[in-house]
């Protein structure tokens, strides 16, 4: 019998990417994916607007009507609005950056208590900052988070150069000193993080996380 899951995406590329994360972890989920690229677009140009706000509850009530049992949303920026939208409509939802975001604050809290978000938007600054900064509330830890946006990061990938977006996420996260944690605030960021242990992806840690509360 396999369990049907939603998950709701603004950048339609990443649909393919946690399609296999999810299978890989449970080869009996029925996995329906939302991809709608306008959420970010205007969340962008004018910020968590009651018009995005309508489009979210729409798309979360769709998959709850379809029978999702939970879904996870893969965008940073609109993750607070998302969790919002869910509480609406009835149906249990997971940020993708959760458990980066408190493995982070675990990092840091074993080290000098310092925590990077690099993001290449900075809608995404705000969202994924108060993320990391509840995780160590939570945790009971004193963690100082800084964020910078990585330019002409999101130019390079709205033309379709991939290579030029990873290559200056890559530069960014060399270039970060004296910090525990570098949280790569969106999940389209994670081929940019290179091998530096300090760099935290969500893609895979926000499916196992996922995947580990389902029933």
């Amino acid at each position: 019998m396999t369990v049907r899951v939603g998950v709701l995406h603004t950048v339609p590329a990443l649909v393919p990417v946690f399609h296999e994360l999810l299978l890989a972890r449970r080869d009996d989920l029925d996995v329906v994916h939302v991809a709608d690229a306008s959420l970010l677009s205007r969340a962008v140009a004018g910020g968590v607007t009651d018009d995005v706000r309508a489009a979210l509850r729409g798309h979360l009530s769709a998959l709850r009507d379809a029978g999702a049992s939970a879904v996870l949303v893969t965008c940073s920026s609109i993750g607070e609005a998302a969790v919002e939208a869910a509480q609406a409509v009835g149906v249990p939802l997971r940020r993708v950056d959760e458990a980066m975001a408190a493995a982070a604050v675990r990092r840091a809290a074993s080290g000098t208590g310092r925590v990077l978000v690099l993001a290449t938007l900075d809608a995404t600054l705000g969202p994924t900052t108060r993320l990391v900064q509840a995780a160590a509330a939570r945790a009971g830890s004193a963690i100082d988070v800084s964020s910078h946006v990585v330019a002409g990061a999101a130019s390079a990938r709205a033309a379709g150069d991939l290579a030029r977006h990873d290559a200056l996420i890559a530069a960014a996260v060399a270039d970060a000193a004296d910090v525990d944690a570098i949280v790569l605030a969106q999940a389209s960021m994670a081929a940019g993080a290179g091998d530096d242990p300090r760099a935290m992806a969500s893609p895979e840690s926000g499916a196992d996380a996922f995947v580990a509360q389902l029933p």
